[in-house]
């Protein structure tokens, strides 16, 4: 991969760092807002669905926030692009739709092969 790609994924996911530690303080902060008081156990049930669903998908985003985090850290060691399994260059548009993936489509296409035969 030469420099121009390199920096090319290095502000992507710069850019969806930013953006997913943005949504992460938007969800401290209004969950520090005292809310009203619900009279009907009904609405006050709904709006925990909606409080817990909302806790899922940061938990999700936190865990994309630490790939993120290591992918930059990959670029910055010269390992960004490079499979961890068999040790092949990643292709350049399995990069672009999956920036923070650490293995090429056949490790990756094998490895869930194996763990659907597993049941895992």
């Amino acid at each position: 991969m030469d420099d121009k790609e390199l920096e090319f994924f290095k502000n992507l996911l710069n850019e969806r760092l930013k953006d997913l530690i943005s949504h992460a303080d938007e969800t401290v902060n209004e969950m520090t807002i005292p809310k009203d008081n619900f009279a009907d156990p009904t609405d006050r049930a709904s709006h925990e669905a909606e409080r817990s669903f909302e806790l899922r998908i940061r938990d999700r985003e936190h865990k994309l926030i630490k790939k993120v985090k290591e992918a930059l850290t990959r670029i910055e060691n010269n390992t960004y692009g490079i499979c961890e399994s068999c040790g092949d260059d990643i292709s350049i548009a399995r990069l672009k739709a999956r920036p923070v993936t650490t293995q090429c489509i056949e490790c990756k296409t094998r490895d869930e092969v194996m763990e659907k035969a597993l049941g895992i």
